[in-house]
């Protein structure tokens, strides 16, 4: 079968869903239908938002679905009516059996680790947060439980000591368009040999990756250095690790932290305590040692650095984080 002629229904929502998109479109293969999330209002104003994956799809004139719930009939019966030979996935939901069973090849899901390792909603964040210096990126075939189908192919990427999420995520997005296309072409030419996750060889403990919610993001300062710095690196841009500010009175205001830098330095401070000149630098004191905050945000400001923030905010050492 050439490319031309193999019909692909792709399934996806945010930014990193696009690139493989984008590359499977621009590759000249036949995406016959584009699944999404339902739009839904973002913002102050409550606007509705579309989709990265849908905005991309209503530029290429790609036929769209965006159903609330996967089992329902009509959606099924239309899914069905796209006659697809092959389903991809790419950061968007689990899948009932009824629509990944559907196509004839199967349907494979390209998920941003190293699987076994890191199944569930963030191993991004997990990975960093975890001080892994090493993650990836796989395709697999679905199957009953989520993220457990049988691997076809995985690609390692370094992470470096000052990588954030976002950088992480860019380098697995732009690779991960790579590996799509690879993927296809393989199952395209029956080379394709899948390895069931269980016979894998993996390094220490599998790790999950579930999803992040608010208190999740909480800072813990009684956590080495090393454990924090990872934590906030993890979490930055979004959703962003925070903490509690508290005044010499007693108020407290929430901020977030996005950038730091480790300071190994003995002290008898209790972890929480702040250093700071008022000016340009900002240290937080944990067991053993200080975190140097570089860029932060209070509630309705915009994200600055630190001397920005110290300019127009009069910070004193009688203040803690907690």
């Amino acid at each position: 079968m050439k490319k031309e002629d193999l019909r692909i229904v792709y399934m996806g929502t945010p930014d990193f869903a696009v690139e493989a998109l984008r590359r499977l479109v621009e590759g000249g293969y036949q995406v016959v239908g584009v699944i999404t999330m339902p739009d839904k209002p973002a913002g102050r104003g409550h606007k509705i938002q579309y989709s990265p994956v849908k905005q991309y799809a209503l530029e290429q004139g790609l036929p769209l679905l965006q159903p609330e719930r996967l089992k329902d009939e009509g959606f099924v019966e239309a899914l069905r009516s796209w006659q697809a030979d092959l389903q991809i996935v790419v950061a968007f939901r689990m899948l009932p059996e009824v629509v990944w069973n559907m196509p004839r090849l199967g349907t494979f899901n390209l998920h941003a680790s190293l699987l076994p390792q890191y199944r569930g909603a963030a191993p991004i964040n997990w990975a960093i947060i975890n001080g892994d210096t090493e993650t990836g990126i796989t395709t697999f075939f679905l199957q009953h439980e989520i993220d457990t189908g049988e691997v076809i192919q995985q690609v390692r990427v370094p992470i470096a000591d000052t990588d954030n999420a976002e950088v992480v995520h860019d380098k697995l997005m732009h690779l991960g368009g790579d590996l799509v296309v690879e993927t296809v072409e393989a199952i395209l030419h029956d080379a394709v040999r899948p390895i069931p996750q269980e016979t894998m060889q993996t390094e220490g403990e599998l790790r999950p990756a579930p999803k992040i919610f608010k208190e999740t993001c909480r800072i813990d300062w009684s956590l080495p250095v090393k454990r924090v710095y990872d934590f906030i690196r993890g979490l930055s841009p979004y959703p962003a690790a925070w903490t509690e500010l508290v005044a010499p009175n007693g108020q407290t205001t929430v901020v977030k932290v996005f950038e730091s830098e480790k300071i190994a330095e003995a002290h008898t401070l209790p972890a929480g305590s702040i250093v700071t000149d008022g000016k340009k630098f900002l240290h937080v004191a944990v067991p053993d040692g200080f975190l140097a905050i570089r860029s932060l945000q209070l509630p309705g400001k915009k994200r600055l650095r630190t001397d920005e923030l110290l300019r127009g905010f009069h910070l004193t050492n009688e203040y803690v984080m907690r």
